[in-house]
């Protein structure tokens, strides 16, 4: 078994924006591939466990997305911080238009893209670590057993839910990693 860093895309690898689905849009966080290549070198996987609700409410295609996601891989490759593999759930509950308006199981913070990780790729979760910018990345990682769980968020943000006070909270990816 291997551990694995799993990380949110909106808010942790690219600025949130709301609904990027554009390059021209998608501004890399500072210290993002710092973070992933310190990562790989201790043996982590790297995992994208991300919400994309744009998809369901038809704000994008997934093709735009998976075309935004392969050009987001390639940059991460470049910089020596290979990406493993990006899991996304493009369904909304609410307000999902047509095949896409259903309460999935990989919907965040479910957590079944990381386990659909965990299954595939034989990751020890208890080992893992988990970086998210929202309460429900930071409730996935406790549902799944992830070992450590990371929300970014600034100081001057409302106070957490209880489930996400059982995270860590950091206002950077700066040594996120556990040593």
């Amino acid at each position: 078994m291997q551990p694995a860093l799993f990380l949110d895309r909106d808010g942790v690898i690219n600025i949130d924006h709301a609904y990027v689905y554009k390059q021209e849009d998608f501004q890399f966080v500072d210290g993002i591939f710092e973070l992933c290549r310190t990562a790989k070198t201790q043996g982590y996987l790297i995992f994208v466990v991300t919400n994309q609700a744009g998809i369901g409410r038809g704000f994008y295609s997934e093709q735009e997305f998976n075309q935004l996601t392969a050009w987001m891989c390639q940059v991460f490759t470049a910089h020596n911080a290979n990406i493993d593999k990006v899991y996304f759930c493009p369904h909304h509950p609410e307000y999902g238009i047509g095949q896409y308006r259903i309460d999935s199981p990989m919907r965040k913070p479910n957590p079944g893209m990381i386990l659909a990780a965990q299954h595939e790729f034989n990751v020890d979760l208890a080992a893992s670590l988990l970086i998210g910018d929202k309460e429900s990345d930071i409730e996935a990682g406790i549902n799944a057993g992830i070992g450590y769980n990371l929300l970014l968020r600034p100081k001057r943000q409302p106070p957490l839910s209880t489930q996400a006070k059982r995270g860590y909270r950091a206002s950077s990816t700066s040594a996120a990693l556990p040593n």
